[in-house]
């Protein structure tokens, strides 16, 4: 069960309504990530982790006149430099990314010229500055891919999380430089809390995001993206599992698997029983119905900036194909 609080089944099913006529009136298509509230992922056209919601956008359909993105800031920045002809709206502006945020571009920009002959590596979780610095992108789901590319060798720096940095370092036997950020939801898994998990369901796998500390790493059954731990869940004969990643993915598990048990990993530091992404739940049925009626807030990117951050971005969705 999420710990935020959601409006009467009535009054969502209205704004269902509303937002299902406003999107066919005005050649709309709604993408939302996996980690925003369940009645948006069911209203949306296409629901996916950062890769294919990259993807995506870049085939968006060409009919298309308005791409709602329903996540957090970069993600409508993303769609924005896919989709510099269409108007990109976001249903709220302050629905941030701790992540981000804990990689200013001009601290980044210090740290790579600090070391010169490096390639750069940054995750798709950066703001647009710091795309622009970087020679390619990744998504925790293509990461290790992505590094793979490279010549043993290669003199690589990874940003901004260090948690899914030392976990590509650990598969590969490389030694990347790490920038040393973090996303919030994720540092707050707790392995003890895990253990003792564990304890009561000991048939139940364990599935965790790279992006978590390496001791709830190390607990893990399956390491991957949003999506790997969904086809995983899928797949598997097991009938119940222990999921350690933002919350929201439990509503496409539990759409997909309903003969199934999905038992979220609880924060360290809260005795709620799930670990929510407070600016992904920014976003509500009533302010993606109120972005679609006002066309507001859009994205705007300066172009040079734009340029500059579409290379690593277009590099990525080739090495992943």
């Amino acid at each position: 069960m999420n710990c935020h609080a959601k409006g009467s089944a009535a009054s969502d099913e209205s704004l269902k309504a509303d937002i299902l006529r406003l999107k066919k009136d005005k050649k709309a298509v709604i993408l939302a990530h996996y980690y925003v509230d369940g009645a948006i992922q069911d209203i949306a056209d296409f629901v996916g982790d950062s890769l294919a919601l990259a993807q995506k956008a870049a085939t968006a359909a060409s009919d298309a006149e308005i791409i709602v993105m329903c996540g957090v800031n970069f993600m409508g920045e993303t769609v924005k430099l896919l989709c510099p002809d269409k108007k990109v709206l976001v249903p709220d502006t302050d629905a941030g990314c701790s992540l981000a945020d804990s990689c200013p571009a001009d601290s980044f920009e210090a740290f790579v010229k600090a070391h010169p002959g490096y390639t750069v590596i940054s995750y798709v979780n950066t703001t647009v500055g710091v795309k622009a610095l970087s020679d390619v992108l990744v998504t925790s789901g293509n990461a290790r891919k992505i590094v793979d590319s490279f010549p043993a060798d290669a003199k690589l720096i990874f940003g901004p999380d260090r948690n899914l940095g030392a976990y590509i370092n650990s598969v590969t036997g490389r030694e990347m430089l790490l920038w040393d950020g973090a996303c919030h939801v994720h540092e707050r898994f707790s392995a003890e809390k895990l253990v003792e998990l564990k304890a009561l369901h000991p048939d139940a796998p364990v599935l965790v995001h790279p992006e978590c500390r390496r001791p709830v790493v190390l607990l893990a059954d399956k390491v991957g993206s949003t999506a790997a731990l969904l086809e995983y869940a899928l797949a598997s004969d097991a009938t119940e599992f222990i999921v350690a990643t933002e919350s929201g993915i439990l509503h496409q598990m539990r759409k997909a698997a309903p003969d199934k048990t999905f038992i979220p990993v609880p924060p360290s530091d809260s005795t709620c029983a799930c670990n929510d992404c407070a600016y992904m739940k920014l976003n509500t049925l009533a302010k993606l119905r109120d972005c679609l009626v006002a066309e507001a807030p859009e994205v705007h990117i300066d172009p040079v900036l734009a340029e500059k951050a579409l290379r690593p971005i277009n590099r990525m969705l080739e090495l992943s194909k």
